[in-house]
């Protein structure tokens, strides 16, 4: 079968349209014509129904359909690796993660593929996984769940607190794969002057008496907080301790602030603004550097997962496999201890 015969039919086949394609492909009409009459001839068998008024594909032609993009897709692909003067990666995640996380990994790869030219990007989850599907990113390691990978796929992803699907995250993301890497525990970060600072855990219902700063609605870490503190009571924190007034009043109440920063956010509760709930990752290094304090959650197992999300086919980028080679060792031998208070 020739090329061009094939990109002609995916054109017809995706527009149900000779006129259309013929635009596309910047073709005659009735070039687009005889290229899908040639392929028919070539297989012997009618791949467009052309007795109704507006075209429509035969049993035969949804099933080349079906093959025809992907196989002009790793066309495009070979070529790419090809020309490309040397090895590219292109990678994505989220701010924390790609603060906390990557410097080490970069570094440990950088070693091992020193020809390897890598470029990073930050955005929020349902950005990064757009990006992936669309082929503009190799790999994206975000917190929660990917969207809608394939049901075969393990991902033991920890119980906890599970993030919901991005909004832009719908059945037209075919072909994501995704590997759990580890799991991150949520702690609460506290100023080093409060009442909590000195304990290295307390009860949820107790924690939820507090100020809390929190992230903008729509934020996977303003999701963590909803899920973790949305369902508790002030029975709960009544049955281990003597509330005042004023903190039942506060209890359960939206956050104090709402900031779009997870630096801001530590920086609000250093300076004794609130308490923030957040993943270990992210504020390791404010607690050891005593600028916070870190409360465990005493009576619930708050976690979230750290997720690798790529293309199904880019496995065929030798740069992509070395990467995630370089991920799983690193997170392999990172501490996950607690601060000590």
């Amino acid at each position: 079968m020739e090329l061009r015969h094939l990109r002609t039919f995916e054109a017809v086949a995706r527009t149900l349209s000779m006129t259309g394609a013929a635009r596309e492909l910047h073709y005659a009409q009735s070039s687009v014509s005889d290229q899908v009459q040639a392929l028919e001839r070539e297989l012997g068998v009618e791949l467009v129904d052309r007795s109704q008024r507006r075209i429509r594909l035969t049993a035969r032609g949804e099933v080349l359909a079906s093959y025809t993009g992907r196989i002009l897709g790793l066309l495009d692909e070979a070529r790419t690796a090809v020309v490309r003067p040397a090895p590219e990666l292109a990678l994505g995640a989220l701010e924390t993660l790609s603060r906390h996380l990557l410097p080490g990994v970069l570094a440990s790869y950088r070693a091992r593929h020193p020809e390897t030219r890598v470029r990073v990007s930050q955005s929020n989850r349902g950005e990064l996984h757009g990006a992936v599907r669309r082929g503009e990113l190799d790999l994206c390691l975000t917190f929660g769940t990917p969207p809608n990978v394939p049901p075969n796929v393990p991902l033991n992803v920890p119980p906890g607190i599970p993030p919901s699907t991005p909004p832009n995250a719908g059945p037209d993301a075919p072909g994501l794969r995704a590997e759990t890497l580890a799991e991150e525990p949520l702690v609460v970060i506290v100023p080093p002057g409060h009442r909590l600072a000195t304990r290295s855990r307390a009860a949820l219902a107790e924690l939820a008496a507090e100020p809390f700063l929190a992230t903008q609605r729509g934020c996977g870490f303003r999701e963590m907080y909803d899920t973790a503190f949305g369902s508790t009571s002030t029975d709960a924190y009544a049955a281990t301790a003597t509330a005042t007034a004023a903190t039942t009043a506060a209890f359960g109440a939206e956050p104090v602030a709402e900031v779009d920063s997870i630096d801001t956010l530590g920086a609000c509760v250093a300076a004794g603004m609130g308490c923030a709930l957040l993943p270990l990752l992210a504020v390791r290094h404010r607690a050891d550097r005593g600028e916070v304090a870190v409360v465990e959650v005493g009576d619930a197992e708050l976690r979230t997962a750290i997720t690798m999300t790529w293309l199904e086919r880019s496995p065929a980028n030798p740069a992509l496999t070395g990467f995630q080679d370089a991920i799983r060792r690193q997170l392999s031998t990172r501490p996950s201890d607690l601060p000590t208070s």
